[in-house]
């Protein structure tokens, strides 16, 4: 097996080079993986989650965070899905797989992870968005999650504007 093989990323046929970066950050793209997987075969989390933990050359990432965002994303996708809708110009059926995937997780995050400000989140999202995303499929997200996240984090933003 080649070099370029061992580090294509689990079901999703592009090559990933895991070593760099942090582990919260991995486990961020490897969560992405699990949506963009979930959203093209329908697969539940559970099986998700253990087909990526089997996988080898996946390189460091935090593994009780992968798992809950991973759960959380999925378990919440409806009401997720229905906060991203009203920030789209497009049908979210439009979106790119990739597109969905990012945008839900960090959606997922600007709501429910009130601990990670909302700026890493969507420097994050941007940074996956780039790996994985067509050309400008970064610059999307990040003109979506620009609009969401004073409504998400209104206190936090409004803090932040302040300074």
């Amino acid at each position: 097996m080649n070099k370029s093989a061992m580090n294509t990323a689990a079901g999703t046929g592009v090559e990933v080079k895991p070593q760099n970066k942090s582990p919260r950050h991995r486990a961020r793209e490897l969560v992405m993986q699990g949506i963009y997987q979930w959203r093209v075969s329908g697969t539940d989390a559970a099986d998700i989650q253990q087909h990526m933990e089997g996988e080898k050359n996946l390189g460091n990432y935090d593994k009780a965070m992968f798992s809950r965002l991973l759960r959380g994303v999925l378990a919440q996708h409806v009401t997720l899905e229905e906060l991203l809708v009203a920030h789209l110009d497009r049908p979210l059926d439009d979106l790119s797989p990739v597109e969905y995937a990012v945008l839900l997780l960090a959606v997922y995050e600007l709501s429910q992870q009130l601990d990670v400000p909302y700026k890493v989140v969507i420097n994050e999202a941007v940074e996956i968005a780039k790996t994985f995303g067509g050309t400008d499929g970064y610059k999307y997200v990040n003109g979506v999650l620009d609009k969401l996240a004073p409504k998400l984090r209104a206190v936090e933003f409004a803090h932040n504007r302040k300074q």
